[in-house]
């Protein structure tokens, strides 16, 4: 899920809470998740791993003809078994909502949350950001229009900033390219004076 890439709507206030302060005078032009084809493949993958093997002893267990015998152990091997999956379900969820890319009239922020207990935020200045390319590599990443959009940063710690899996990367691509040049061409105007 993202927001509309365009420059000519930005927001001031995000519609969720952002795990990151915005600097002065800084607006979100921008919020991107990854692509749908991040949550639901694993989710539906994760859900097979949980019931397909319920359903496969419960056959087994009944054709050898012991599964009544079993009463209250089985249910409470299927109830842990079904917990440690639904957690699993909870975390991949979790993840997907929690990692987040965000373009700002100053910067490009990646926020990730593992888990509840985890938070990795990274920031790149527009003026560092040197080139921008987009990758999309694959059948899928072809026929569903995602992929990463790739930036080289320059400065002291020069390193390449990842905005992955993302749908529509080439206009998100535009979108930081002119409000890098925009903001290049402000601190121009400042220095200037």
């Amino acid at each position: 899920m993202s927001t509309s890439p365009t420059p000519a709507s930005p927001t001031k206030t995000p519609t969720i809470k952002l795990p990151f302060p915005l600097q002065e005078n800084e607006r979100i032009l921008a919020m991107h998740r990854r692509h749908w084809w991040f949550l639901w493949p694993m989710t539906a993958l994760l859900t097979l791993l949980a019931l397909g093997p319920l359903v496969v002893a419960w056959i087994v267990l009944d054709k050898i003809g012991i599964r009544d015998d079993l009463g209250i152990f089985w249910w409470i091997a299927v109830l842990l078994w079904l917990l440690y999956w639904g957690v699993r379900l909870i975390f991949n969820w979790y993840r997907y909502h929690h990692d987040i890319w965000v373009v700002t009239n100053q910067r490009l922020i990646d926020s990730l949350k593992r888990h509840p207990f985890h938070l990795r935020v990274n920031t790149a200045d527009l003026v560092n950001v040197q080139d921008i390319g987009v990758v999309k590599s694959g059948l899928t990443p072809t026929i569903l229009n995602y992929g990463s959009v790739v930036c080289q940063t320059a400065g002291a710690g020069a390193d390449e900033f990842v905005i992955a899996g993302i749908p529509h990367p080439e206009s998100v691509q535009l979108l930081i390219d002119n409000e890098r040049d925009r903001e290049r061409n402000r601190i121009r105007g400042v220095e200037g004076l």
